[in-house]
């Protein structure tokens, strides 16, 4: 969505004779089929030499590391999000870590479904942050 965003907003602010809107949505999805269609490629192209690889130890042993690198890289994602979004200067959202704390539990303890969970979350947030 990132990505999305980026190509839209460049197209947008660049259009070369075309509407504005209409640039930023060509310059969203081709930022889009450019960022996704490689790595479906891959994936398309691979799968069939998966079972073939996965007895080959060296190659294990590189994608174990790989996929620690990927987790490392999502956890300090989601780290820096949190830390800007609970804790911004101008002091806690108090609001913001509830709904988290409240999310948290709800998803470890009573195992309810990501998207319910998101859902309500947005539900409860959306209200606080535009009366605010």
């Amino acid at each position: 969505m990132v990505t999305q965003f980026v190509g839209f907003m460049g197209a947008y602010n660049h259009p070369h004779g075309l509407d504005p809107v209409v640039a930023g949505i060509i310059g969203g999805l081709i930022s889009t089929w450019s960022t996704f269609a490689p790595c479906f490629l891959w994936i398309f192209v691979g799968a069939p030499f998966i079972e073939y690889l996965r007895g080959n130890q060296n190659l294990t042993a590189i994608l174990t590391a790989i996929t620690a690198a990927v987790v490392g890289v999502v956890l300090n994602l989601a780290v820096f999000f949190a830390q800007h979004t609970l804790f911004p200067k101008a002091g806690p959202d108090w609001f913001g870590i509830a709904v988290a704390l409240a999310a948290f539990i709800v998803l470890l303890r009573f195992h309810w479904s990501m998207p319910v969970v998101i859902g309500l979350a947005g539900a409860v947030g959306f209200p606080w942050k535009v009366l605010q």
